[in-house]
């Protein structure tokens, strides 16, 4: 296995890169975590043809995408609270937490605008992804913008 300095070198330079992406289509680092495991895992399996053919990182972060969705698939509309409250929060205007409004939105919606606004994908990239049509990625980001919109401006949704 010549290979195996190769993939360490790779591993070792963009296994943050690929936790940071993955934090941001899951917004839990455990769950980040154990996909850019699984998806390491599966680039090693393939990293003789990858490594030649492909550019490695992309074929991670796809990997990581697809797996993320397959977990969401299988969820649908479970949701985990990681602490229980202990008291309802003040009805003082709280400062935005961009990072939680974004984690309440519809998984689909988030992966979309991850691959769109941090990622920086076309809709044709996206909808390959994803495996939606683009007219769909569309109306994804659509949907999440005009929920973030929302959130930060309440008064927008009562008209």
């Amino acid at each position: 296995m010549d290979d195996a300095p190769d993939f360490a070198d790779f591993a070792t330079d963009r296994i943050d890169a690929l936790f940071r992406y993955a934090y941001m289509l899951t917004g839990n680092p455990h769950d980040a975590a154990d996909l850019v495991q699984e998806a390491m895992v599966r680039l090693r399996s393939s990293w003789t043809r990858v490594q030649h053919k492909h550019n490695p990182e992309s074929y991670v972060r796809t990997t990581i995408t697809r797996l993320h969705i397959s977990v969401w698939r299988r969820r649908r509309r479970e949701h985990l609270a990681w602490e229980v409250p202990e008291q309802p929060q003040p009805v003082a205007e709280p400062p935005l937490d961009l990072w939680g409004e974004l984690a309440k939105l519809p998984k689909r919606q988030r992966a979309v605008l991850v691959l769109r606004y941090y990622e920086d994908r076309s809709d044709a990239e996206i909808a390959e992804i994803l495996g939606i049509s683009p007219g769909t990625v569309r109306s994804q980001a659509s949907r999440a913008l005009g929920k973030l919109r929302d959130t930060v401006n309440p008064l927008r949704s009562l008209r």
